[in-house]
């Protein structure tokens, strides 16, 4: 599925009135961010000067409709697909047995891993499951990346065109994933109405912002300790070596409906992970600009690397 990944930069406006003009070098327009503080309110601006083409104004107005529509296919696609047409490996939502939902419980309980790292360590308060190690780390990737995203959605430019409560929507992408990220994605290309500000934080919103460098951290190692744990835990029990855990994940995309569904999320969150920080690239301290332009396109690290990069000062409502 093509989607188009729309790279833009933020003006930022403090009251030092420090102006960084472009040059030109290869046909790339380095970054241009204007600040400006007032002790009230920082105020965003979109721009479309960063690695744009000489005469590049953004995206056109039927540029942004097919992307909208691709978008709302995507969602149509996803939720009749994954949720409801038998034809998918697995149950679909409406058929789904009772060893699916011993899973999917399993899994919730090693959330993290904490609990089978407790069990390692001595602690027996409650048993883990044992389940296959692939099946934990490819859960644990997923969910890991979803709470990577919390800051990002926090801090978007664009969020202001979307009229409902971002905690409900994170909240729901916990569980979810992009069930209600793709209509996201699609609401925020309506046209922006010049005089609406982005909303206000809520409680939640400020501590991602504020904390994100512990939420990039935190989530970037998740992912990492997911993938060592998919190919390396429980050595000693019955799931083999290696090849077989390969052969077992093969198997196991081919016959659960949700570890299908987690190859579609892992797709999608690699379009929109460059997307979304391309979109906000101007949120990132003046120094660390240029390098996460260019990660953000490799999965989890670059959504990792924005988040470290973050100036929260400049982001907060």
């Amino acid at each position: 599925m093509a989607l188009s990944l729309l790279t833009s930069t933020t003006s930022f406006h403090l009251t030092s009135n420090l102006q960084f003009k472009p040059t030109k070098s290869n046909n790339l327009y380095q970054k241009q961010l204007t600040f400006s503080k007032t002790k009230t309110k920082t105020e965003i601006k979109p721009s479309w000067v960063l690695f744009a083409k000489k005469g590049d104004v953004g995206p056109t107005v039927s540029e942004r409709n097919v992307s909208q529509a691709l978008l709302w296919a995507t969602e149509a696609v996803y939720v009749i697909w994954l949720f409801l047409l038998p034809y998918a490996p697995g149950d679909p939502v409406w058929a789904i047995s009772q060893s699916t939902i011993s899973d999917l419980l399993g899994l919730s309980l090693n959330f993290f891993f904490i609990l089978p790292l407790l069990n390692s360590a001595g602690i027996h308060l409650l048993e883990a499951p044992v389940l296959h190690p692939m099946a934990e780390g490819l859960f644990n990737f997923v969910i890991a990346w979803t709470i990577l995203f919390a800051p990002l959605l926090y801090t978007d430019c664009k969020r202001n065109r979307y009229t409902g409560s971002l905690d409900i929507l994170w909240g729901i992408q916990l569980f979810l994933t992009n069930t209600f990220l793709i209509p996201y994605m699609a609401i925020r290309l309506n046209k922006e109405d010049q005089n609406k500000s982005p909303p206000k934080l809520s409680q939640l919103g400020s501590f991602m912002v504020k904390n994100a460098s512990l939420v990039g951290t935190i989530g970037g190692l998740t992912c990492l300790i997911s993938l060592i744990w998919a190919f390396f835990a429980r050595e000693n029990s019955q799931f083999g070596g290696i090849t077989d855990r390969i052969e077992y994940l093969v198997s196991y995309l081919g016959s659960e409906r949700s570890a299908y569904a987690f190859i579609w999320d892992i797709v999608l969150y690699s379009i929109f992970q460059p997307w979304l920080i391309g979109d906000n690239i101007a949120n990132v301290k003046r120094s660390n600009v240029e390098f996460v332009n260019v990660v953000r396109f490799v999965p989890v690290l670059g959504l990792v690397a924005y988040l470290l990069s973050l100036d929260c000062d400049l982001n907060e409502s």
